[in-house]
């Protein structure tokens, strides 16, 4: 549940293909709501929040919570921007109680600001995914407030109206699920953003299994915006349908839009996984290991993983057992990677 609220946190989504877990976290930016403060305390509030951010950006969460803690404690417990940020500190450490507290707080205190509602729900939204279903549903009902709440006071927040979308999808409907009221926020989507509306549209029909209208609606997102997401989407629908050569060719498309290493390692992967044009994902792969560099993403290791299913594929034993010992060197705790291994030695 709730893919979008997963990313408010950088938390690990189960839908994200399992080798970007050892190089990057999915990571959306939240739109932090900026306040001007007193001059008096000006200069210092604005130091502490900047130092919180450039915590919260590297990642150093608990040093961030320490510092706001410490701010917000020492006479500062009205600084809403302080409290907001430390909301966000606890959110990014799965404290979800700690997080939802705060941002009920921001509700209590101004709540006529929609960003608050919407943190309020995420958290409690993250909660309900941690939690017994016993204990989840009696959350639900303060999730769908916060968000709808959220939604009414601002007419074009977008990150609200995702959430709605997937709620609704999600929800089963004993307990409030609708897919009428999920289409009716992607079409509020839609109208604020055509991308945002297509993408929405093409995860609800995906969810309700009619691939070939999620596949429409991810192909006028395409069109419209022609993001790397709006590609992944498609991508990643024709897998799941198991239409591995309509993958390749989209990943194509997208990397001669956009190109970027990563593509080269997602045709090959797929070439890999589906036994299918097999040279050509032998090559993307061999382009991606030549030109790699952190910003692609997906460690090497993942490459040689890649090429060495090729080589068997292939009945290439040689070959494939020396990409896949070139795997393990790099990263041996990887289970698959030694399973691979034993399928070699049994060739």
């Amino acid at each position: 549940m709730y893919l979008k609220l997963a990313k408010l946190f950088n938390t690990k989504s189960k839908t994200i293909p399992r080798e970007y877990y050892f190089c990057f976290n999915y990571i959306t930016t939240m739109r932090l709501l900026f306040f001007l403060l007193f001059i008096p305390i000006f200069c210092i509030g604005q130091s502490v929040y900047d130092e919180a951010n450039q915590l919260i950006k590297h990642k150093q969460f608990t040093k961030a919570e320490a510092l706001l803690t410490r701010y917000v404690n020492d006479e500062n417990p009205n600084d809403l921007k302080a409290v907001e940020l430390l909301g966000d500190a606890y959110g990014h450490q799965k404290k979800w109680d700690e997080a939802a507290q705060l941002y009920k707080q921001l509700v209590d205190a101004n709540p006529k600001v929609a960003n608050y509602h919407y943190k309020y729900g995420g958290a409690l939204g993250m909660k309900a995914l941690n939690v017994s279903k016993i204990k989840a549903l009696t959350l639900i009902g303060d999730v769908k407030e916060a968000f709808l709440k959220a939604a009414e006071l601002d007419a074009n927040h977008i990150d609200t109206r995702w959430a709605l979308v997937e709620l609704y999808m999600q929800l089963p409907m004993i307990v409030g699920g609708s897919k009428k009221k999920s289409l009716k926020y992607a079409n509020e989507l839609e109208s604020i953003s055509k991308v945002d509306g297509y993408l929405a549209k093409g995860y609800i029909y995906e969810y309700d299994d009619e691939p070939e209208l999620a596949e429409k609606f991810y192909k006028l997102a395409i069109k419209e915006g022609g993001s790397i997401m709006c590609y992944d989407k498609l991508t990643s629908l024709y897998e799941k349908e198991g239409k591995s050569n309509e993958a390749i060719t989209n990943l194509e498309a997208a990397n001669s839009v956009h190109k970027r290493n990563a593509m080269h390692y997602q045709i090959g992967k797929v070439c890999a996984e589906y036994n299918l044009q097999l040279e050509k994902g032998e090559h993307c792969l061999k382009v991606y290991i030549e030109n790699h560099s952190a910003k692609d993403g997906v460690p090497k290791s993942w490459a040689y993983y890649r090429l060495a299913q090729i080589y068997k594929h292939k009945k290439n034993k040689l070959e494939a057992s020396k990409w896949i010992e070139k795997a393990i060197t790099e990263l041996p705790e990887i289970s698959v990677f030694k399973e691979e291994k034993e399928d070699i030695l049994n060739m």
